[in-house]
């Protein structure tokens, strides 16, 4: 069977949903991604199942939930035994390559005990050619700056400087300009294989773009794009104190995020120090990151179109998780919070709608399925998520899911800290949430439950958890949430059955 078009996946770094100009945002501007979703599909209420990053994309790329395929935190293996949207795509004839990075961390069951894969989470996904690297060194990168006549004497540091204390959006700036930007790099080097690609073989590219993960720091025209009136505070109770009267696990997390995860050279410095003028300076930097990055696709779209492969590209757009911004006084993505788990997701295919906008919850697992039945080969038993063709025909599937479920996994395998501080045993550091059209419920393995009315407390400030008022309210979200792990529990071989005749098999659709 021929193959039906070229593919295009690409992820933005720790972006928001609600982060596009497309969606009314009053300070960010996103012109060609806006283009993107007015000639394509734009899902409103898209949400990934895990975070940080290697779970995240573990579910993005193998379309389970985070309870089948395991991966908790940065660091811990991908069981080898699961396919992924890459050896599907070399199953459909596609040879998948890959531009930055998918953070992955081997199976050690799979490699001798001494392989230098056994030292880090950031290996590329089995089944991907990787054709330009990004990583946490970022040698690759600085190696390109330097040819571009960029000083980076002093490493991956220098080119970020320290920020002083208390800073400014001023000090928030980059030594690079706006062209030599980590987006740049790879759109660059991506525009070079599509320049050099046969137009009559499909191709299928997975484009992994750093950006607007932190360090929060962008070069001019960006750093100073955002007027300062536009940028508001962060939802989030009167001080971080009362925020974390919530819950224990929100009084745990607030002490450990520090400024270094977020700012150059921040140190130990915790973010709940930070001023409303830091938090404002954080705010605009960010929106002025993903400006950088919007302005990279529309020259990658540009450069798609005059090499003639843009009419024929299935193009996904989203992200791995949010970022708090400064919600509940917290940075980064953790917890159960809408800003973590909420993200972007545009899909353009070639004979699909334009400008539609679908509100249904959308998973990051619907990614691998969709890719997979767009490629026109048999979506895999292992696969959690429901493919979105039915939408990309302008179709509105009547038995799609009424909630969106995601998971954080807390341990700490080495130091144990999340376990002394909680009280708690490793297998117990984790929560699974319920995200129904209006309420909102979070199941912690070992600590007490919470319950949103997202109606009247769309910020997520008053738990209603054991409130008479509510306890029918919590009851069916918890059943609810009980029936979704009892029938998306791994999956594999249950819906196969050996008879006389051999095995007999269901179809996809008729799993859950």
């Amino acid at each position: 069977m021929p193959l039906p078009g070229n593919i295009l996946v690409i992820t933005a770094d720790q972006w928001r949903a609600d982060c596009l100009s497309a969606l009314g945002h009053p300070a960010v501007r996103t012109p060609n991604i806006d283009a993107l979703a007015a000639d394509g599909v734009l899902f409103e209420r898209h949400y990934c199942q895990a975070a940080p990053c290697s779970p995240a994309r573990a579910s993005l790329y193998t379309g389970l939930y985070q309870m089948n395929h395991r991966v908790c935190r940065n660091g811990t293996p991908l069981d080898a035994r699961f396919t992924n949207i890459a050896l599907e795509g070399r199953r459909a004839g596609y040879g998948p390559v890959l531009f930055g990075y998918t953070d992955q961390s081997f199976d050690p069951r799979s490699l001798a005990p001494d392989d230098p894969r056994l030292k880090t989470y950031e290996e590329v996904l089995p089944g991907f050619e990787r054709l330009a690297r990004f990583d946490e060194p970022a040698a690759d990168w600085l190696q390109w700056l330097e040819a571009q006549g960029e000083d980076v004497s002093d490493g991956l540091g220098g080119v970020y400087g320290t920020v002083p204390r208390p800073f400014k959006r001023a000090d928030l700036i980059p030594r690079f300009t706006a062209e030599h930007t980590e987006t740049g790099y790879i759109t660059e080097r991506f525009l070079d294989f599509v320049g050099r690609q046969d137009s009559g073989t499909p191709w299928f590219a997975h484009l992994s773009f750093i950006r607007p993960h932190p360090p929060f720091s962008v070069p001019e025209p960006y750093n100073s794009m955002v007027p300062d009136e536009l940028v508001d505070l962060p939802v989030r109770a009167g001080s971080p104190e009362q925020e974390g009267a919530l819950h224990p696990f929100v009084r745990y997390v607030l002490g450990e995020v520090k400024s270094k995860s977020f700012v150059p050279g921040g140190g130990d410095r915790p973010v709940t120090d930070w001023s409303d003028a830091e938090i404002r300076a954080v705010r605009a930097v960010y929106y002025g990151m993903i400006a950088e990055v919007d302005a990279q696709l529309g020259r990658m779209i540009a450069g798609l179109k005059a090499a003639g492969a843009y009419e024929n590209t299935l193009i996904v757009l989203t992200s791995d998780h949010g970022e708090m911004m400064g919600e509940h006084h917290l940075f980064g993505k953790l917890g159960y919070f809408e800003g973590s788990y909420h993200i972007p997701l545009i899909v353009r295919a070639p004979d699909g709608p334009r400008g539609g906008r679908v509100g249904k919850f959308t998973e990051s697992v619907d990614i691998a399925p969709t890719l997979a039945e767009w490629s026109g080969i048999d979506i895999p038993l292992q696969y959690d998520g429901r493919s979105l063709l039915p939408f990309l025909r302008g179709e509105e599937p009547a038995d799609w899911r009424r909630a969106a479920h995601w998971e954080f996994d807390f341990r700490e395998v080495v130091s144990g800290r999340p376990e002394a501080a909680l009280g708690l045993k490793l297998d117990q550091c984790q929560l699974a949430v319920h995200r129904g059209e209006r309420f909102k419920y979070v199941h912690f393995a070992a600590l007490p439950p919470l319950l949103f009315d997202l109606e009247t407390d769309p910020g997520e400030l008053v738990n209603l958890s054991g409130d008479p008022a509510y306890a029918a309210e919590e009851l069916a979200a918890a059943r609810e949430m009980l029936s979704w792990r009892q029938a998306m529990s791994d999956r594999t071989l249950t819906g196969i059955e050996l008879t006389g005749d051999g095995p007999a098999e269901r179809s996809f659709a008729d799993r859950y």
